[in-house]
This record gives C-alpha cells, sequence and structure tokens, in this order.
C-alpha cells in the first residue's frame, strides 16, 4: 500500500500556516530582545574596540594611530599601579566576602522564624545603592563628627580627630568593610540556596557513619557546593575587578592616589584628560581579563558536574 504524500519515512514534515505563525510570533518578541542587545552591548563594544585605534580628543579632529594606545597603556605607569592596587584589593576583599558569606549562610540555614529574621537582617543592606553605603560610611568615619572616630577615641584607640582615609591601609580596610557590609548579604542568600539544594539524607548518613560536624563539612557539604562556590567567587573577583564607585566616593583616590583602580583609572584618562582613545584601551584589556575570568568560571562549573574530570 503507498503510503499519503509526505507520510513516509524520511520525508520532511510539511509546514502549516498555525507553525509558520508560531514561529513568526516567536521572531517577533524576540526582536525587541535582540535589538536592545544590539544598541547597548554590541554596537559600543564595537565603537570602543574602534576608539583604541585611535587619537580621539573629546573635541578636535580624530586620527589613527593603529596599536600605538596598547603599547602607551602597557607602558603607562599609572594605569600599571591602578592594576596592582585592584589586584590588592581582589585579594583582600575575594576571601572575606567569601568565607563569611558561608558563615552567614551555615548560621541561618536551619528552619523557624529566628532564622528567617536574620536572613532578613543581613540582606537589608544589599537594597541600599552602593553609593548611598559609600556616603553613610563615610560619614561614620569622618573625623570629629562621626560616630566611630567617637567611639575609637573613647575606647582609647585612637584619637577623635584621626583621618581614616590619610593613611592607605586604614582607607582600604574602611572600603572593604563597607563594601562587605553591602555585599555579603547576597552572596549569603546564593549559598544558602546551594546548600539548601543538598540532600538532608546524604549528611544524616555521614553522622551515622561516625563524622563529626567539621568533618561533614569538609568532606560532604563543601563538595556538594563547588558550583555555588564557583559562582559566587566569580561574581565577587568580577565586582571586584570592575570597583569605582566606593573608591571615587570615600577616598577620591588618595591618599597620593594610591587607592586608584583600573576603572577609576579609566575614568580619570577619559573625562579628566580627555584622551577617550588611551582610556578606551585601558578598557579593553580590562574586558580581556573579565573575559579570562568567566572562562575560569565556566570551566570550574563543568569540572564539578558530576562524571567529569577534575
Amino acid at each position: 500500500m503507498t503510503p499519503p504524500t509526505g507520510l513516509g519515512r524520511g520525508a520532511a514534515p510539511r509546514r502549516t500556516p498555525a507553525r509558520a505563525g508560531v514561529r513568526l510570533a516567536g521572531a517577533a518578541l524576540t526582536a525587541p530582545a535582540l535589538a536592545m542587545i544590539a544598541v547597548f552591548f554590541y554596537v559600543p563594544l564595537v565603537t570602543m574596540l574602534w576608539m583604541t585605534l585611535h587619537d580621539w580628543p573629546l573635541l578636535g579632529e580624530r586620527r589613527f594611530v593603529g596599536l600605538r594606545n596598547y603599547r602607551d597603556a602597557l607602558d603607562d605607569v599609572a594605569f600599571r599601579n591602578a592594576v596592582l592596587f585592584t589586584f590588592e584589593y581582589t585579594l583582600i576583599s575575594t576571601p572575606v566576602l567569601l568565607v563569611l558569606a558561608l558563615a552567614l549562610a551555615l548560621l541561618v540555614r536551619r528552619s523557624g522564624h529566628a532564622a528567617r529574621f536574620f536572613q532578613g537582617l543581613y540582606f537589608m543592606p544589599v537594597v541600599i545603592g552602593l553609593a548611598a553605603g559609600s556616603f553613610l560610611w563615610l560619614f561614620l568615619f569622618q573625623s570629629d563628627i562621626g560616630p566611630v572616630s567617637h567611639l575609637a577615641d573613647r575606647l582609647g584607640l585612637t584619637s577623635r580627630n584621626t583621618d581614616w582615609f590619610a593613611d592607605k591601609t586604614s582607607a582600604l580596610l574602611v572600603v572593604i568593610a563597607m563594601v562587605t557590609w553591602k555585599v555579603v548579604g547576597l552572596q549569603m542568600l546564593l549559598l544558602l540556596a546551594g546548600l539548601q539544594a543538598i540532600p538532608a539524607e546524604v549528611e544524616e548518613a555521614a553522622r551515622v557513619d561516625g563524622a563529626n560536624k567539621w568533618q561533614t563539612l569538609r568532606h560532604i557539604t563543601l563538595p556538594l557546593l563547588r558550583p555555588t562556590l564557583a559562582l559566587v567567587l566569580v561574581f565577587s573577583v568580577a565586582g571586584s575587578l570592575l570597583a569605582f564607585d566606593q573608591f571615587f566616593i570615600m577616598t577620591s583616590g588618595g591618599p597620593t592616589n594610591s587607592t586608584i583602580t583600573a576603572v577609576y583609572e579609566i575614568y580619570r584618562t577619559s573625562f579628566i584628560q580627555f584622551k577617550l582613545g588611551l582610556g578606551a584601551t585601558f578598557s579593553a584589556l580590562l574586558m580581556i581579563v573579565l573575559v579570562l575570568v568567566s572562562a575560569l568560571q565556566l570551566y570550574l562549573l563543568r569540572s564539578s558536574e558530576p562524571g567529569s574530570e577534575p
């Protein structure tokens, strides 16, 4: 018996008007998102890369210079110092955030009203804007009028007129404390979601086998939490490499330009010195670092999948 036309083995599915309509509706729904991505990501990205090949003043004639901006960027002492300080800030703030967020997540992991109360309490600073938080902590540590200066004076640690932002180390520690207060609640929430995804039976089986709390955490909880830890780690590193607002507001790069980050130097070069081509080159180099960090994230997430090689 001859099968009907279009229903035989290997025959292509017939395109019906209804299926074509679904495809058109899908294309129409995704078109606005694709247009926004193109306008707000790809066009600025291509423009930035084009600017790196030019001597691009804010006013005046633009001149093609090839790769000269990249050579100047690598020889720029101020940019190198800013990159080194950014790495220093990242290396200090990232472990502090990760360890504190994990400790808080373990503390509020239990069910009950008290745990939910502290979850909200720790998460509350996240809803405050970074600029608002920076101004708040700038006031807290102001000499003569800041509450922290008054408290330190009463405890005999420092005098009331101590300028916490006159020294690089104290200024950096104050900024890291502010960022930790602002961000640790979000990282705690991410890690808490990862902890709640771990089956309780696994940890109970470890305790039945005689493992204490530390052994259960080290050999059971942390390995199963590795994908979430990798995600939080990459978020933290990327955020630290892009640090700008907190240093712009709280230290203004001081003292003696010792707390200028890579993004802060891009701002100074582009909008104070009006060297837009060189500033775009700094941005391109920083983008390469962020791409490498994202690649590391993908590697860590892939290696944490069951059955994959570490």
